[in-house]
């Protein structure tokens, strides 16, 4: 009795390490995880070290709490932390006759001091003396806190597995559902589960868990919280499981990435002198500007386009000569990376496939850098033009096997290039009806480069507006050489592209590298009549007691355009949209409100680019493979209209938003000329007599006295 009263003392005092005292009981600070809401308030995220969420007690049924004491702790309410009958029991049956079966023997108290303050090791004693630390601190917090403290505490601590921590948390895990609307048969499975975790988890051991349950219902019979009658209906009904793991199967994982990173910097710059807030334990509530319908509705259109492609461009790099040039390149990166693919066996490796449920494929690393390299890439990004808010962020394919996030990732950014310019010349004067010559050029300053248009045609005139609605490359070069560079590199720079312009005339064909969200945000100047927009994704940030400690203020629009003119850019790629390279927009897809769209298609079909917008939305997609050089070899499979186009089209027909498809745009009705004409036998005359530029030197020296010349005018008659 003394050696025990001696051990006993030592480790009240701190000798197997300290024990929290009242004092620091009643500061118990829990960990809770910060939650992220879409647009509508539907959770779609959480940030934690641990994924807890807390509730009150008052918020749960009876039934519940009924279940947890009559199967943990059935004299809760008349024990003060310690329950000497069951313990008497572990004693003698468990330690002494070693019977596991008879139970712990710990108390609800127990088992939170061991939820809040975990165990450690003492080696053979250890048992012995966590089991001793915990009676005393059960003691403690039962003189700290009430019964329904206690309750409380618990269910916002007490570990389900999966790392889920909570009633609440575990209740959105396997029900989806609050924890407040969870049927008694559901609750009596998540009190089934703090037995064994593992053994009695309901997706992964379906039978164990309902026998669990019913195990749960009979102690509840037991005790007189259950009629006998309500024990055998409950017991005959089946395993109704909504299992929900945002973790891995998560709606919008780059979003998440993104907001994550936008709160911290918020965060950062809220704290100065005041007390800093922890994303991963404060329980703060992120609202965001996603619109959780679309968001789905991309993830499908993006899933159903590239399962449909990725094996068409694998087949490709079946052809022998294809397949050399995927081979030079998995040899490149190989060597770029210090791999030696002789060296590499076969073995089980983490792949990525659209059709196939296991990702896990025999390969060696040749084989795997293949399939890798040739895995085409996509990003989907659509914001309100009026406010810069993200309503979509399809960041990749698979956020698990590829996180780095395609919206940020810079490409040539093709055709989508030509409003910008068009909209520069609209700017220095140029008319939708004023027409540019589709004659064949030959630059001899840049070693007699030629530019074709895609259907391989010349000659005759395409007025301006049909030019950018069909994307002739012939026209819009001699557009380029209307146009003064200086003003086009000063209209780029105002809309946001950090990239310095490419000064040469192959900018025409959008060499340029830009990331969607830099598109977009140049692209909402022509939705809203001349403003460009930041994107953002984070609206308001609260504590978990609904304090407002961030709201999102509109920052001040740039105005880099007149309304005008993007009253024109809007009229001719609404005529894209209906009748030129996005024609698919109505014709296949139904979407016959008005929509402005612009496709792009990268040299060699390297990346394909779709943007389409109204007042309301500035949607946009691109799709590519990590490597330019790995891509399909012709427009078949490879244009923009053709790869990226249904990526926005299928999401736009598939969301339900109403009212989306019922805004238009803004725009003046201005295009009442002939798309194209034919050269008459005069022009033909005329061309022997006048100059044509045939150096990009002399078109700009010509250029630069208009704008001269237009400045002049300006000054002296104003606008």
């Amino acid at each position: 009795m003394v050696a025990v009263t001696t051990f006993f003392g030592i480790l009240y005092l701190g000798g197997f390490g300290p024990i929290p005292s009242k004092t620091e009981l009643k500061r118990i600070q829990q960990e809770t995880a910060s939650l992220v809401y879409s647009e509508n308030q539907a959770l779609i995220g959480k940030y934690f070290a641990k994924n807890r969420t807390n509730v009150s007690l008052d918020s749960l049924p009876p039934k519940l709490i009924e279940a947890l004491i009559a199967t943990e702790d059935a004299r809760f309410y008349e024990h003060d932390g310690l329950d000497q009958k069951s313990m008497l029991r572990v004693m003698l049956k468990t330690l002494l006759m070693g019977d596991k079966s008879s139970g712990g023997g710990s108390t609800i108290s127990q088992q939170l001091a061991k939820n809040l303050f975990g165990r450690k090791s003492y080696g053979k004693i250890s048992i012995v003396v966590n089991k001793l630390k915990e009676i005393i601190l059960a003691r403690r917090i039962e003189e700290v806190y009430e019964k329904r403290e206690v309750l409380e505490l618990y269910l916002n601590t007490v570990p389900f597995g999966e790392n889920v921590y909570g009633i609440e948390a575990a209740a959105k895990r396997f029900f989806n559902k609050h924890a407040s609307d969870l049927l008694l048969q559901e609750s009596a499975i998540l009190v089934g589960l703090l037995k064994a975790n593992s053994y009695y988890n309901p997706r992964n051991h379906p039978e164990n868990a309902v026998k669990r349950r019913n195990v749960v219902l009979q102690q509840m019979q037991k005790y007189r919280y259950l009629t006998e009658s309500e024990t055998d209906s409950l017991q005959n009904l089946s395993l109704d499981l909504h299992y929900s793991n945002l973790n891995k199967d998560n709606p919008a994982p780059y979003f998440l990435a993104k907001v994550k990173s936008e709160a911290q910097a918020i965060l950062r710059e809220l704290a100065g002198d005041k007390a800093v807030y922890d994303l991963e334990k404060d329980g703060l509530r992120i609202y965001t500007t996603l619109d959780l319908n679309l968001q789905r509705a991309s993830n499908q259109s993006l899933e159903k386009q590239l399962k449909t492609f990725q094996p068409l461009l694998r087949r490709q790099y079946q052809n022998k000569i294809y397949r050399k040039e995927l081979k030079q390149l998995v040899e490149k990166v190989a060597k770029q990376n210090a791999l030696d693919l002789k060296q590499s066996k076969k073995k089980e490796r983490f792949l990525f496939r659209w059709n196939d449920a296991s990702d896990y494929l025999e390969a060696n690393l040749e084989d795997s850098l293949e399939h890798v390299l040739s895995q085409l890439h996509a990003g989907i990004l659509a914001l309100d033009p009026k406010t810069g808010g993200i309503k979509t962020y399809v960041g990749g394919v698979d956020y698990r096997h590829y996180p780095y996030d395609q919206i940020k990732a810079k490409r040539q950014m093709a055709s989508t290039f030509k409003p910008i310019l068009y909209a520069c010349a609209l700017e220095s004067g140029s008319q939708l009806c004023d027409y540019l010559s589709n004659d064949a050029v030959t630059l001899e300053d840049y070693e007699g480069w030629s530019p074709q248009n895609y259907d391989g045609k010349s000659g005759g005139k395409y007025s301006l507006a049909a030019s950018l609605a069909f994307s002739k490359n012939i026209p819009t070069l001699h557009l380029y050489f209307k146009v003064y560079t200086d003003s086009l590199t000063k209209l780029w720079s105002r809309m946001g592209f950090i990239e310095d312009l490419n000064q040469e005339p192959s900018a025409i064909y959008g060499t340029n590298s830009v990331s969607l969200l830099e598109l977009a945000s140049a692209y909402s100047a022509f939705a809203n009549l001349g403003y460009t927009v930041a994107p953002y994704c984070i609206q308001r940030i609260e504590t978990a007691d609904g304090k407002e400690i961030y709201s999102h203020k509109r920052s001040q629009r740039t105005k880099v355009l007149s309304k005008e003119s993007c009253k024109k850019i809007n009229e001719a790629l609404i005529l894209a949209a209906t009748a030129g390279t996005g024609q698919a927009l109505k014709s296949k897809y139904g979407i016959y409100s008005e929509w402005a769209s612009k496709t792009g298609t990268s040299q060699n079909y390297s990346d394909a680019w779709f943007v389409a917008y109204n007042q309301d939305l500035v949607m946009l997609s691109r799709v590519g493979a990590s490597y330019p050089s790995i891509h399909f070899r012709g427009g078949t499979y490879g244009s923009g209209s053709k790869l990226a186009l249904p990526l926005v089209a299928e999401a736009l027909s598939n969301s339900k938003k109403s009212s989306w498809y019922s805004t238009g745009l803004a725009n003046s009705k201005q295009i009442n000329c002939e798309h194209f004409k034919k050269e008459r036998e005069i022009d033909k005359v005329l061309k022997l007599f006048k100059k044509e530029e045939k150096t990009l030197q002399e078109a700009q020296e010509k250029a630069k006295k208009k704008e001269k010349r237009k400045g002049f005018f300006k000054k002296l008659f104003g606008k």
